[in-house]
This record gives C-alpha cells, structure tokens and sequence, in this order.
C-alpha cells in the first residue's frame, strides 16, 4: 500500500505560535491542500498524517482540546472528498525521551505494524521542518519539504500537483 505521510501543522493546516492553540476554536485548512490530497487519493495513495503536539504534554491544550480540533479537521477534509486512513501523534514534551517525538521513528513504526502492507518504498512525505526531513530518511521514505531548503522543496502543499507521483 502506498502512503502519503503528512505533517499537519503548517502542511495541511495553518500553524500557530504555541501559546495560541489554546485560543483555536476550529481548522484554517492552507489553500490548495484538499486538492492536493485528492491528487494523492486518485493516483492511488492512502493519507496517514504525523504530527508532533507536545503542547499537549506541555499543558497548553488538553487531550481533548487536540482530540477535538482533530474531528473537525477530520470532519472538514471528509465533507471535501478527502479520506483519511490514520493519524499517528505524539503528545509528550519535547524532553520526554519518548521514540514517538519526530525525528524519531516511532510514529512510522507504529503505522507500518497496524498497516503491515504499506510499502515505504512506494510512499512519500510531505512536511514542513528539519524533523520531517530527517525521519523520512530514517525510514527510507522520499521527502518533500515545505519552505525548506532541502533536495526536494515546494513553497507547499499544493505544490504537489505539479510533482510526478
């Protein structure tokens, strides 16, 4: 099974400063992004995102607060046509020696044991920090990069339709 792996913040949807999560009251989809990730539908891709949210174990949003503003992302990308298969994160503090927090791989691993056909060989991903570029070469996954200066960059997602999947 081929996969797009995806970051969320400031890859699908807008990013913020991390004392403002608390204040977000629902998603600001980034423009072109649901395009985008119909292109990946119909050439044949499964999304799974990856995200970081140690905000969460930061205690600047609950469980529920990241819960919460994930169904309605959920909600916002179904009503679109766009189907999610999974979504893997990692809610710990940045200095919690966890193996989930990007660039570690834990995420990865966990996706490729609930989904034992995924072929990282044939999947991508796509995010926007030095993190996502280097757990896609841990895993041996081609990386897009976001407003990175990296191998592969796009200014963002909806950069992708031009790109040869």
């Amino acid at each position: 099974m081929k996969i797009a792996f995806l970051d969320r913040d400031g890859t699908i949807n807008r990013d913020y400063p991390d004392l403002c999560w608390s204040q977000v009251k629902k998603p600001e989809i980034l423009e072109g992004a649901i395009e985008a990730m119909n292109k990946f539908i119909i050439a044949g891709y499964k999304i799974i995102i990856i995200t970081n949210q140690y905000i969460i174990g930061d205690g600047i949003i609950s469980l529920s607060d990241y819960q919460s503003f994930t169904e309605m992302l959920l909600d916002e990308l179904h009503n679109n046509g766009v189907e999610i298969l999974d979504i893997f994160y990692c809610p710990h503090s940045k200095n919690v020696n966890c193996n989930c927090y990007k660039p570690k791989p834990g995420m990865i691993q966990a996706a490729c044991r609930k989904y034992p056909e995924i072929n990282l060989r044939e999947s991508f991903y796509v995010g926007d920090s030095f993190a996502d570029m280097e757990l896609a070469e841990k895993c041996g996954i081609k990386f897009f990069g976001i407003n990175l200066k990296c191998k592969n960059s796009i200014q963002k997602l909806s950069d992708m339709s031009k790109i040869q999947l």
